[in-house]
C-alpha cells in the first residue's frame, strides 16, 4: 500500500507539473480542448488538462513593427520612387481582441505588411514626385488612417506609422539636383545683380547730388552777380544822375586797370586827380 500510495503522488506530481502554465504580463493565453476555444488565461498561474487534451496559445500583446520593405511605385507624373515604410502596431489585450487576432486572421503580420503595400500604392498614385518627398506627413497620416480603419476588426491597433524611405532613381535624382544647383546659381546671380543696381543707384544720386550743389552754386553766384549789378545800377541812377558820360569813363578806367594796361602819372599830380581828370571830374 505504501508503494501504491507513492507511485500515485509521484503521477500527480508529474500531471500537476504537466499541466501548470505561466503567463507573463506581456502575455495573454488562449486555451483550447480537443482543438477548440475553452477559455482565456491572464497573466501568471494556469492549470491545463495535460496529455494533449488541453493546450494553451500563447499570444504577445507588446507593440510590434514590420518593415513594408523597399518597393518601386509610380507617381501621378509617371515617374518611378521607391518607398519604405515601417508599421508599428499590437494586439489589444482584451479576450475578444486576443481572439479575434488568433483565428480571425491568418498571420496578421504578414496581411498588414501587405495592406501597407496596398495602401502606399495607391497614395503614392495621387500624388507627384515632388509632393511624395515633401509630404512625408501627409502620407504618413493617410497610410495610418487606412490601415487602422482596415485592421479595425482584426483585434489590433495601429500605433504609429513610419515613412522610412522615398528615393527617386538614380536619373531622376541627376535631374532633380541640376535643377537645385541651376536654382542656386540664379538666386547667386540675382542678388548680384541687386548689390550691382544699388551699387549704380548709389553713384547715381551722388552724381545727382553733386550736379545739385554745383547747379546752387551758380545759381547763388548768379543771384550775387546780379545784386551786384542792381547796386551799381542803383548807385548810378543816384550819384551820377545826367552824368552817364563820366560814369562811362570811370568804367573804363576800372577795366583798364583790371587787365593791367599802364596809366603814365604826370609829375605833380595824384593818382586820384589823374583818375578824375581821365573820368572828366573836375
Amino acid at each position: 500500500m505504501g508503494i501504491l500510495a507513492a507511485i500515485l503522488i509521484v503521477i500527480l506530481f508529474i500531471i500537476t507539473i504537466s499541466s501548470a502554465r505561466t503567463v507573463r504580463p506581456v502575455e495573454r493565453g488562449l486555451i483550447e480542448r480537443f482543438g477548440k476555444y475553452d477559455r482565456f488565461a491572464n497573466p501568471g498561474l494556469n492549470f491545463i488538462i495535460p496529455f494533449g487534451i488541453e493546450k494553451m496559445v500563447k499570444v504577445n500583446i507588446t507593440e510590434n513593427m514590420v518593415n513594408s520593405e523597399k518597393r518601386e511605385m509610380i507617381t501621378l507624373d509617371s515617374l518611378n520612387c521607391i518607398i519604405e515604410a515601417q508599421i508599428y502596431f499590437k494586439v489589444k489585450s482584451d479576450e475578444q481582441s486576443v481572439k479575434t487576432a488568433t483565428y480571425g486572421v491568418n498571420d496578421y503580420k504578414v496581411q498588414i505588411v501587405a495592406l501597407a503595400k496596398t495602401t502606399l500604392r495607391n497614395i503614392i498614385g495621387t500624388m507627384s514626385l515632388k509632393d511624395a518627398n515633401s509630404g512625408r506627413d501627409r502620407i504618413n497620416g493617410e497610410l495610418y488612417k487606412n490601415l487602422s480603419k482596415e485592421t479595425a476588426g482584426w483585434g489590433i491597433e495601429i500605433v504609429r506609422t513610419e515613412l522610412k524611405e522615398v528615393t527617386p532613381p538614380k536619373s531622376v535624382q541627376d535631374v532633380m539636383n541640376e535643377v537645385v544647383v541651376a536654382s542656386n546659381k540664379r538666386v547667386a546671380a540675382l542678388d548680384f545683380a541687386t548689390a550691382t543696381e544699388t551699387e549704380a543707384d548709389g553713384k547715381k544720386r551722388a552724381q545727382i547730388k553733386n550736379a545739385e550743389g554745383i547747379k546752387q552754386a551758380k545759381i547763388l553766384e548768379a543771384e550775387g552777380e546780379a545784386q551786384a549789378i542792381q547796386l551799381v545800377n542803383e548807385a548810378a541812377n543816384r550819384y551820377f544822375v545826367d552824368n552817364a558820360q563820366v560814369l562811362r569813363k570811370i568804367q573804363a578806367v576800372e577795366v583798364a586797370m583790371k587787365v593791367g594796361d599802364k596809366i603814365v602819372i604826370p609829375d605833380g599830380k595824384s593818382l586820384i586827380n589823374v583818375v578824375g581828370s581821365l573820368a572828366g571830374i573836375q
